[in-house]
């Protein structure tokens, strides 16, 4: 049977990275809603086209839209084991629709880590965060301290702040992250598949808990 896992948690939190060592781990894609929409719009596919028409007009993409190219990507065969979604559900319409879609594939969703950690250590994260201008690699003033200040240790180029890791930006995004999710958190642990993970520890202690989490 299929293993599905649905990462949750708010900007800065590291959920990318662990649904990277998850999938390392467990053998299984780490699927970005991101990267799919990217990759639609980059193909000009019918689902990327159809997409563009509502982005195009600042709107958001219908559910059906994403649902449908959410489903070609589980129909290829590196999914035939399950997958780590990242992005995707946003909203309980969106998870009962993944419930029926991953029927079809004869599996379920068997965990949702939540991963939290206070809002302070979200933004002392996300606000020292600078990225190369040239290819986008990413530095932290605290974290991963380039070797020369302001320059890209790997091509050289200046290094930035992009606008959405400014504090007022920064504090908004978590905000907004949190009021939109609750009734998705909900909705999980209403079902008994949502674990909360302690997102403020090192990042080998969070993917150490998380395979726990998983082996039970």
């Amino acid at each position: 049977m299929p293993t599905y896992i649905v990462m949750l948690g708010p900007p800065g939190v590291g959920k990318g990275t662990q649904a990277k060592v998850l999938a390392s781990q467990l053998e299984l894609p780490h699927i970005s809603s991101g990267d799919i929409f990217r990759e639609n719009l980059k193909d000009g596919t019918e689902m990327g086209k159809l997409a563009q028409t509502y982005m195009s007009k600042g709107e958001l993409v219908p559910d059906d839209v994403t649902i449908a190219m959410i489903r070609e990507r589980f129909e290829r065969p590196d999914c035939k084991n399950g997958a780590i979604l990242d992005g995707f559900p946003r909203t309980p319409a969106q998870a009962v629709a993944l419930d029926k879609m991953l029927a079809v594939f004869g599996g379920k969703v068997n965990m949702v880590p939540f991963i939290m950690a206070p809002d302070e250590v979200l933004i002392e994260r996300l606000t020292g965060r600078w990225t190369c201008r040239a290819s986008g690699h990413i530095f932290h003033e605290k974290f991963n301290q380039p070797r020369q200040a302001g320059k890209c240790d790997i091509d050289g180029s200046e290094l930035y702040q992009r606008e959405d890791d400014k504090v007022e930006t920064v504090v908004k995004r978590i905000q907004v992250y949190l009021q939109q999710t609750t009734p998705l958190i909900e909705f999980y642990k209403s079902q008994g598949t949502l674990v909360e993970i302690n997102g403020a520890q090192p990042i080998d202690e969070v993917s150490a808990q998380l395979l726990s989490f998983l082996n039970k």
